[in-house]
């Protein structure tokens, strides 16, 4: 931490959130962070000993997990892939007797049963909810958000922030008239974005983020759906790259491939804030151990 230490802070069908935590002095600075933590979940697994089906994240996995979130010491870090509740708990718990406690969380259920959105925070999570009401049209149909829209806001000296986590559809899908998912993927992008527009209707002064795994790149469809409605400017995509100026965030270890998909967005009123105008890539020696997705992050100060 970085307050009187050194705070590093940053910061659908039937839908539930449960959010705990105490209070605590609102900070000058703010690190936001994303991270995929890749099914921390009974997931079908291939073991050491062969295939297991409904097989926890090994606990290697998870322990590399820890020494990344630890280096990274974001102050509110919203994670994709989690499993139930109690697995968020059992994060929350293990950093602690690590040394690193968060004392909020928040945890929503989306349509998705298996995979959710989180948050766990150095500061108190306000107006938390879980967004369970976005659909779309879809191909003749309609459908919801696969992992809904979380929100929740803390509070700076500079004032409040609300940060948005996402988690766009995975392009795995049966349906051979949108391979690749890219058509659900982009109207849930349109989704999510006019509800924050809905609720931020003069981004360029509003002070929020939105960020997460959008399973697909800055020139994608559905990045360019989060940051513009027509000539209408809601939000900022921001760079992003390592210490060796690399900028992938997931390597598809089958086919031994690297792309971008885990993105930064912060409204006009926010980019002032943007320590260096840019978001950090962390790469430290157990990423590659502890899931398929390697954490951004973005440092937010008041100018």
């Amino acid at each position: 931490m970085r307050w009187g230490l050194r705070w590093r802070l940053l910061g659908f069908g039937v839908a539930l959130v449960a959010v705990s935590g105490s209070s605590a002095a609102a900070p000058a600075a703010l690190r936001i962070a994303t991270y995929n933590v890749e099914n921390y979940l009974p997931a079908d697994r291939m073991t050491a000993s062969g295939f297991r089906p409904g097989y926890p994240k090994p606990e290697r996995e998870k322990s590399a997990l820890r020494a990344v979130i630890r280096d990274m010491a974001a102050d509110v870090l919203v994670l994709q892939e989690m499993g139930p509740r109690v697995y968020l708990e059992e994060l929350r718990r293990d950093l602690r007797a690590e040394g690193l406690d968060y004392p909020h969380l928040a945890w929503g259920k989306g349509a998705d049963a298996e995979r959710h959105l989180a948050i766990l925070s150095l500061l108190p999570l306000q107006g938390v909810r879980m967004h369970e009401d976005l659909s779309f049209a879809y191909l003749g149909g309609r459908e919801s958000v696969k992992r809904g829209l979380l929100e929740a806001r803390v509070e700076t000296v500079g004032g409040s922030i609300t940060v948005f986590a996402v988690h766009l559809k995975s392009r795995l899908t049966e349906r051979e008239d949108d391979p690749g998912s890219a058509v659900r993927r982009a109207a849930e992008a349109v989704a999510i974005r006019d509800r924050v527009l809905s609720l931020f209707p003069d981004p360029g002064v509003a002070r929020f983020v939105v960020l997460g795994d959008c399973n697909d790149g800055r020139t994608s469809r559905p990045a360019a759906a989060l940051q513009k409605r027509g000539r209408v400017e809601i939000m900022t995509l921001l760079p992003a790259a390592d210490s060796r100026g690399e900028s992938w965030t997931h390597a598809w270890r089958r086919e031994e491939s690297y792309s971008r998909v885990d993105l930064i967005l912060v409204s006009g009123g926010l980019v002032p804030w943007v320590a260096g105008g840019s978001a950090r890539i962390h790469d430290g020696p157990a990423v590659r151990s502890a899931s398929d997705h390697r954490p951004v992050s973005v440092d937010l100060r008041q100018r």
